[in-house]
């Protein structure tokens, strides 16, 4: 009898909604925080209040850049990779997890995917567009960067294919396409539930965006094969596009890059880490905007448990690592290691292994899979340890390679903190503005679940 007090989503067969809903309930609740009826104006200013100064040092600093050169920032030679390079990793990284979320789950047909797919898309949407300003900026001329396109040109200019650099840019526009198309076609049955619940201008600034949309059988049939093909395209680009960024270093001849574990140790590295930042987005927003009814413990259960397996795959990939400088039996392999452990900065090195070996193994307790707090803090170490596992990669294996005499020290200065701390003003602004203006959670299939759960199809 005790189970009938006890809130659903803390039983241990949470639903995938709160009961007692209506049609009319969802779509109201949902669409109401955009229609400003239901928007807790005190912590969205907060929340808008961090990112937009953040967004101004992002600004700021690379007026700055602009304008004196990349001096500025702490590269050097032999490390011509810094920051910059690290961001660009590391947002790429967290790109995965709303593209895994939406189409791969899509595809396999997992239910528990349509509470936090909405803004799963738009994070990554978001994520690239930090990662893409990086290399803008690594170049140093950004204003000539339409040179690595292939167009007819009279200054005989033409990109070297073979360049792993010039695969980033093919794959990373390539994903940024597709994400963009399959996150609009989600959205469009909710833009014209929105037309239909707006007035003024804002109605017909949704209507423009809904393209005509009237709900109509043939609607729904074309709308469907449009959003399974997007699908079934962006799928295969979760694998392939990390796994061409981890060509920037498999195929050098650099110490601790040149290892063929690299392309599914950095595809899992990605996926982890994007899980980790859409829990720590997902955990605020269910509680600030009051979407516990829809965002359920048992959505934060299933991503904690995604998180945990790709983990042990990343700690399999360290463990590889270490065996290769070992085994390869080269003296330069097996000083990258010493190095990485004992060096300058070996500190980085033994914090990355506690964030991301030890603490995610606190995962396989039930307690910290569906409670708020500890789930949140065990994403944040992630993320801090997906970061700090990149720049162990880039620093540690570019300031000492094969001669003595070319080493040199490496440390971020003021600048590249201020275009890193920029990037995340620049992800948390566009993250406010996709909450006010357009629907977080994709009301139509929740419309869609709640006729499969009075039905018993789904629980």
């Amino acid at each position: 009898m005790e189970s009938k007090t006890t809130h659903p989503s803390l039983t241990p067969t949470a639903p995938i909604m709160a009961p007692g809903h209506s049609y009319e309930s969802i779509s109201r609740e949902v669409s109401d925080v955009v229609l400003e009826h239901n928007m807790p104006r005190a912590w969205y200013l907060c929340l808008f209040g961090v990112g937009l100064p953040l967004l101004g040092v992002l600004g700021l600093s690379t007026g700055m850049l602009f304008w004196e050169g990349l001096g500025l920032w702490g590269i050097n030679n032999p490390v011509g990779w810094g920051f910059a390079i690290v961001n660009l990793v590391w947002w790429i990284g967290i790109g995965h997890a709303g593209t895994l979320i939406s189409a791969i789950l899509l595809l396999f047909n997992q239910d528990w995917r349509t509470a936090i797919n909405r803004f799963a898309e738009a994070m990554t949407l978001f994520a690239v567009m930090c990662a893409g300003l990086f290399p803008l900026l690594h170049v140093g001329r950004p204003w000539a960067i339409f040179f690595i396109l292939p167009y007819p040109n009279t200054m005989a200019l033409w990109p070297q294919f073979r360049s792993p650099l010039l695969w980033d840019v093919f794959a990373i526009s390539t994903y940024f396409t597709v994400s963009l198309l399959f996150w609009f076609t989600g959205l469009i049955p909710d833009l014209a539930t929105l037309r239909d619940r707006s007035k003024g201008v804002r109605r017909k600034v949704y209507g423009a965006f809904a393209l005509g949309w009237r709900g109509s059988a043939k609607h729904w049939f074309r709308y469907e094969m449009a959003y399974l093909l997007l699908g079934g395209m962006s799928a295969p680009l979760v694998v392939s596009v990390h796994t061409i960024v981890s060509f920037d270093f498999a195929v050098s001849v650099i110490p601790g890059w040149h290892t063929t574990i690299f392309p599914p140790y950095f595809v899992a590295g990605a996926i982890y880490s994007g899980f980790a930042m859409v829990l720590t987005i997902m955990i605020p927003v269910r509680v600030l905007f009051n979407m516990t009814d829809f965002i359920t413990v048992r959505h934060m259960e299933n991503m904690a448990k995604v998180m945990l397996a790709t983990g042990l795959v990343v700690c399999y990939g360290y463990m590889c690592e270490l065996f290769y400088s070992y085994y390869s039996g080269s003296e330069y392999e097996s000083y990258m290691m010493t190095n990485r452990m004992f060096g300058p900065v070996g500190w980085a090195y033994w914090c990355l292994l506690l964030c991301n070996m030890a603490t995610p193994q606190l995962l396989w307790f039930k307690a910290f899979r569906t409670k708020a707090i500890p789930l949140f803090c065990v994403t944040i170490v992630v993320n801090i340890g997906m970061w700090l596992e990149r720049y162990v990669i880039v620093v540690t294996s570019l300031r000492r390679d094969y001669i003595p005499q070319a080493w040199d020290s490496y440390a971020g200065t003021a600048f590249d903190w201020a275009a890193y701390v920029g990037s995340i003003g620049l992800f948390v602004t566009m993250l406010c503005l996709f909450v006010r203006f357009l629907p977080m959670i994709t009301i139509f299939e929740l419309r869609v679940q709640h006729h499969e759960m009075e039905r018993g199809e789904i629980r």
